[in-house]
C-alpha cells in the first residue's frame, strides 16, 4: 500500500505543486491550508509523513504548534519542515520540538523527494537487525548508514537526515578537506554557504552536548571543513 503524506502549506500554488510531484512518485497526498483543518484530519487518522510550513496564514508559528501536537501523538512519525524561514532560531526551534528535518523552499523538488525517501528508509531500517556491513567506525565515531544514525563514544547523537549525511561526508575520509559544494553533493542538499555553516554549527553543538571536548570538525578557512580523529584534532569554530 502506498504511503500517505500530508502537506500543510498556506500558499495554494506551492501546496499543489508539491502534491502533484509526490503523487507522480506514487504517494497518496492530502493537503491542508491551515492548522485547524490539518488538526481535525490528524485527530481522525495520522499520515505516514507530514510536510509542514511554519507560518500558516495569520498564524505565525502555526507549524510549530502542529509539530508539537503530532509529536505528542507519535514519537516515530516523520516530520519535515519546509519553509522560507531560513534562520538559526527557527531551525533550532523546529528540530528541538521534534522535526526530523528542516528544509528551505529553495530545495529542488528531486531533492525533497530524496529526503522523503530517506526518512521512510530510516523508519523501515529500525525494524531490521543491525547489519555490520553498514557500520563504519572512525576513531570514536560510529556510523550506521542503513539506519542513518551516529554515535560518539558509544553515545547516540540525535541528528537529522541532513546532518547525518554531512557528518558521513566528512568522516568517511578523515583528514580530507571537503568544500561546501562537495558537502552539498555528498549530503544531497543544495543550499547557500550560510546554510551549510549553520548546519555545521548545530552539528558541533550536538556533539559538544555529549562530549564537551569534541573538536573533530575543523574549519579550514577559505576551503571548507574536514573531520579529524581525536589524536589529530585542533579546536576550531565556524
Amino acid at each position: 500500500m502506498s504511503k500517505r503524506i500530508a502537506i500543510v502549506e498556506d500558499e495554494a500554488a506551492i501546496r499543489e505543486n508539491y502534491a502533484d510531484v509526490l503523487r507522480s512518485q506514487g504517494y497518496q497526498v492530502q493537503t491542508y491550508a491551515d492548522k485547524e483543518s490539518a488538526t481535525q484530519a490528524f485527530k481522525l487518522r495520522l499520515p505516514h509523513l507530514v510536510i509542514l510550513d511554519i507560518g500558516l496564514n495569520e498564524d505565525y508559528d502555526g507549524g510549530f504548534v502542529l509539530c508539537q501536537q503530532l509529536r505528542a501523538k507519535s514519537a516515530s512519525l516523520p516530520i519535515i519542515f519546509l519553509t522560507a524561514r531560513d534562520n538559526d532560531f527557527d531551525t533550532v526551534s523546529g528540530l528541538r520540538i521534534g522535526a526530523d528535518d528542516y528544509l528551505t523552499k529553495d530545495i529542488s523538488l528531486p531533492h525533497l523527494t530524496a529526503r522523503i525517501s530517506a526518512l521512510f528508509r530510516r523508519q523501515e531500517a529500525f525494524k531490521l537487525p543491525v547489519s555490520e556491513e553498514h557500520i563504519t567506525q572512525t576513531g570514536r565515531l560510529t556510523l550506521d548508514s542503513q539506519r542513518m544514525t551516529i554515535s560518539w563514544k558509544s553515545q547516540p547523537i540525535d541528528l537529522t537526515i541532513t546532518e547525518f549525511w554531512l557528518v558521513h561526508a566528512l568522516a568517511k575520509h578523515p583528514g580530507h578537506v571537503k568544500n561546501r559544494n562537495q558537502l552539498m553533493t555528498d549530503s544531497k542538499i543544495y543550499v547557500d554557504d550560510s546554510t551549510i555553516t549553520s548546519h555545521i554549527k548545530r552539528i558541533r553543538k550536538k556533539f559538544i552536548k555529549t562530549d564537551a571536548n569534541f573538536g573533530c570538525i575543523e574549519t579550514v578557512y577559505g576551503m571548507g571543513y574536514r573531520w579529524l580523529n581525536p589524536t589529530d584534532t585542533m579546536s576550531s569554530h565556524v
